[in-house]
């Protein structure tokens, strides 16, 4: 299932609040946001066992990535000209 089929009403929203590309932008900042806290949740009950209160590596690199897309998001939706 694409993301235009699994969110087509959220797409819609925030086409017609934000514009196009910027609608589409903060749906996905959405999902990257959902998708982190999804991996702060699992980092909770994923630990190392030599370090207790750290996550396991596989997940502070999702988490890392994850928060990189965000970003670039976010900068991309700031340089777009306004409307």
């Amino acid at each position: 299932m694409t993301v235009f089929e699994r969110y087509p009403e959220q797409i819609e929203d925030s086409e017609r609040i934000y514009g196009r590309h910027r609608g589409k932008l903060a749906v996905a900042m959405d999902l990257l946001t959902d998708a982190m806290v999804t991996i702060g949740a699992h980092a909770v009950y994923c630990h190392k066992p030599k370090h207790p209160g750290e996550p396991t590596a596989d997940l502070q690199a999702i988490s890392e990535h994850l928060d990189h897309a965000k970003q670039l998001v976010q900068v991309v939706m700031q340089e777009l000209p306004k409307p």
